[in-house]
């Protein structure tokens, strides 16, 4: 299935852009988004860690993805 993606902080220089378009296998979940985008921008295991967000919510490792979702990585942030 084909997914966007938007990208945040940055992800979106990772990206080189600020949404990436994926094809993952039907039925993927959260993990296997990581593998798919790790695999394709290896600069993502750079960062000390990120986050996927389905929705406007913080998604765990086993969230079922859904090609109608939206779906953003989210970089740490520090502030001060």
């Amino acid at each position: 299935m084909k997914i966007k993606i938007l990208a945040f902080g940055i992800v979106k220089d990772i990206f080189q852009a600020p949404e990436k378009e994926l094809e993952i296998p039907e039925g993927a979940d959260v993990k296997v988004l990581k593998t798919v985008l790790e695999d394709r921008f290896p600069d993502l295991k750079k960062l000390k860690a990120y986050f996927i967000a389905i929705d406007d919510e913080y998604a765990e490792d086993g969230d079922t993805l859904d090609a109608k979702q939206e779906i953003a990585i989210i970089p740490p942030v520090s502030g001060g």
